[in-house]
């Protein structure tokens, strides 16, 4: 992929040299509520009452992150940049609407989004709940490490992917479908969102169609290098690489051959009103 030299996004948060914040608790009711549980837990009184001053003391405050200009994180800007382009170009006809683009948070070991804490063990993720993209950059060396799948562009790829679940967000997709959540059984639930992330590999696709005939900057090879790193991350090749075996009941994102297919149908057809047949129907 020929990045060097192009646009950077701006809508970049690099929390790498912060860290996450130790979980601290206020003063007051919440104060004594948990003094109260560690005596339940057997905790001996005097040893609360030595931990009181640290519980309820504010949690300290940090100065601000400072970026970090290294090449990954440029290169990671420049793919930003390329989602920017093409969803905002892609929203207006197709949707009526007009794209607002999400933040991409890097951080490093743990963050803390608004869904929660997470561990970088989780791999790259979107929260809906304040529209971030949050992403370890340590997950590529595992990308080419533990999963056979180098090159810049599968590691585009991975963040398209995620950007694909920010657009399922902003068209009402993922609401639909957590309202759902009371009214099916874990199994079918689960079945609807694996159906999600094939959708968002799907978007992936049609947003590298458009990146090739409107940016130039994609060769066959990144094409390979993102087919190879769908096929790499499928949960029956992680399943069968950590435990020997597949649990179809147990996927998370979908198959290797199923998150392929779907990348590669929207990189055919580069048309995002074609996204819900990864509800409809299993072979488009």
């Amino acid at each position: 992929m020929r990045w060097e030299g192009r646009r950077q996004s701006q809508n970049v948060e690099d929390r790498r040299s912060q860290g996450a914040a130790p979980m601290m608790v206020g003063g007051g009711l919440l104060t004594l509520i948990l003094m109260i549980a560690l005596m339940f837990l057997g905790v001996d009184p005097m040893q609360v009452a030595r931990m009181a001053p640290e519980i309820a003391a504010p949690a300290p405050q940090k100065a601000p992150a400072k970026p970090q200009n290294d090449e990954l994180s440029q290169f990671v800007r420049v793919v930003l940049a390329d989602n920017e382009d093409v969803w905002s170009r892609l929203f207006p006809p197709n949707f009526s609407g007009r794209y607002a683009p999400p933040t991409l948070v890097l951080f490093t070991g743990q963050v803390r989004s608004a869904c929660g804490m997470a561990s970088a063990a989780a791999g790259p993720f979107y929260c809906p709940l304040d529209k971030k993209v949050y992403i370890d950059l340590a997950f590529y060396d595992e990308l080419k490490r533990r999963f056979g799948a180098p090159g810049d562009f599968a590691q585009a790829y991975v963040i398209a992917h995620e950007i694909g679940h920010h657009v399922q967000n902003q068209l009402g997709i993922s609401t639909k479908v957590q309202s759902m959540r009371p009214r099916l059984s874990d199994r079918d639930y689960n079945k609807l969102s694996v159906r999600m992330e094939l959708q968002a590999d799907f978007l992936a696709g049609v947003w590298a169609h458009h990146v090739a005939r409107f940016a130039g900057t994609i060769d066959e090879d990144d094409i390979r290098e993102a087919v190879n790193a769908a096929a790499a991350i499928g949960d029956d090749r992680i399943q069968r690489q950590s435990q020997g075996y597949v649990v179809p009941d147990a996927f998370t994102h979908g198959s290797s051959e199923q998150r392929v297919r779907w990348f590669l149908y929207g990189l055919k057809t580069g048309d995002p009103r074609l996204m819900d047949r990864a509800f409809e129907v299993d072979n488009p």
